[in-house]
């Protein structure tokens, strides 16, 4: 009969329990070996983290088999997470994490062999009872680690995209949004929020938004900038675009964009004149 992952793992409970220091020791070894990261994480780190998962390991064996999805097994599946998510922030590689689970194997088989040296059937029904076990938790360690790495990567973007549209106090009264590069639904979005709740906190009554490092656009790009228009216009500012290029101009004569009710500038500094005769403010040159 054929051992499943989903079977009990006869044997490797008691295996840890009776050699756990052993095992324990040769495992660190094994790691040292296949990867030299004290740079990034502390022996005493990795120790306490292997000597957790030995124990977890050992108890779930011996309640909940080798299903690593039963209640038996969440607190080696919430260790392997929090593992795969430590080291993906310290800058671990996939195959350096996923080695936490699978140096633990020679290890185990060794200890394996040395139990079962004279029961040759139970010797090759535990050694593969503790290969799907093994190789199911690697395979969950590397996908908590990618879960982790994609995290990581939604919040730098997140915050790529707070940092590329800053709202600017320009004067009393003006705010500057320069916006850099493609505008999608997602960083519309963002911009409007900056831009709304800045609108809020300095009571101002015009905004500007600056398309000059937007390299094209096209008829989404009209549609979000409109949509920022709108919204800014509802919380009592007045907007005009700057940065309006002949390309883009032509463009959006092209596409038919409708945009006669706002106001348009070539260069952010006529857009600041224009905001700042609306709000009554001039300026005369002093005479030495």
């Amino acid at each position: 009969m054929t051992t499943s992952v989903h079977q009990e793992a006869p044997g490797i409970g008691p295996i840890i329990a009776r050699h756990e220091s052993e095992i324990l020791a040769d495992w660190i070894r094994e790691m040292s070996v296949a990867t030299r990261r004290s740079d990034r994480m502390k022996d005493d780190e990795v120790r306490s983290q292997s000597a957790q998962f030995l124990r977890l390991m050992k108890q779930a064996t011996e309640s909940g088999g080798s299903n690593i999805q039963s209640p038996a097994w969440q607190q080696v599946r919430d260790l392997l997470e929090e593992v795969s998510r430590s080291r993906a922030l310290a800058g671990f590689s996939p195959s350096e994490t996923a080695t936490f689970v699978f140096s633990l194997k020679r290890p185990l088989f060794e200890q394996i062999r040395r139990a079962y040296k004279d029961q040759p059937d139970h010797l090759a029904a535990v050694t593969w009872s503790a290969t799907e076990l093994l190789d199911s938790l690697g395979l969950l360690t590397t996908e908590s680690f990618q879960k982790s790495r994609e995290d990581v990567i939604r919040r730098q973007q997140a915050e790529l995209l707070e940092l590329s549209t800053p709202v600017v106090k320009l004067w009393d009264g003006v705010l500057a949004l320069p916006i850099i590069g493609t505008l999608d639904s997602a960083r519309t979005q963002i911009v409007m929020e900056s831009l709304l709740q800045t609108i809020v906190q300095t009571n101002s009554r015009v905004a500007i938004i600056d398309i000059t490092g937007v390299p094209t656009v096209d008829t989404v790009v009209a549609q979000h900038l409109l949509k920022t228009v709108t919204a800014a216009r509802l919380m009592g500012a007045d907007c005009i675009i700057s940065g309006v290029r002949p390309q883009i101009a032509q463009t959006i004569v092209h596409l038919g964009i409708n945009l006669l009710d706002v106001t348009t500038k070539a260069t952010l500094a006529s857009a600041f004149a224009v905001a700042l005769d609306r709000l009554g403010v001039t300026f005369t040159k002093a005479t030495k």
